[in-house]
């Protein structure tokens, strides 16, 4: 009779399915960990991704201004109208004007927004454009620019 007990204890054990409390715990602690790590990894992956873009921004804007300044000095025929020390007048009718707190506009275009100030001077003896720009992480460009005609 005592073994008739043993077996049918067995019997039931092995028909019993599901999960225990205790193995409901261990999995529940280990998708904690996974996602509390991947959360970490994603974190610090976005927060270098800012500070990336924080760097590249300004380089750009300054290019782009670079390029539409260029390409305007480089032109036919071109002298300054006139000059003051927020923006600069050519011939052909195009002007770049510098506004504070909003950026550098071509004529009524913004071509270049994260500039902190920018200053134009001429010197009609040698027909030098200066341009000095302090972009608003801090770095600073003073280029010069000779009108070709």
């Amino acid at each position: 009779m005592g073994n008739d007990i043993k077996i049918r204890g067995e019997n039931n054990m092995k028909s019993q399915k599901g999960i225990t409390l205790i193995s409901l715990t261990v999995y529940i602690i280990c998708i904690t960990v996974v996602v509390a790590t991947i959360s970490m990894i994603s974190s610090f992956f976005f927060s270098d991704i800012n500070e990336t873009t924080k760097n590249i921004d300004p380089l750009l804007e300054y290019t782009r201004f670079t390029e539409f300044f260029t390409n305007e000095i480089n032109k036919e025929n071109i002298s300054v109208t006139e000059c003051q020390n927020n923006y600069i007048l050519f011939s052909n009718g195009s002007q770049y004007t510098f506004i504070n707190d909003q950026g550098i506009y071509k004529n009524k275009i913004k071509i270049c927004k994260l500039v902190k100030k920018c200053t134009f001077e001429y010197n009609s003896s040698n027909k030098i454009v200066t341009v000095d720009i302090t972009m608003k992480n801090g770095e600073n460009q003073n280029i010069q620019y000779t009108i070709k005609n």
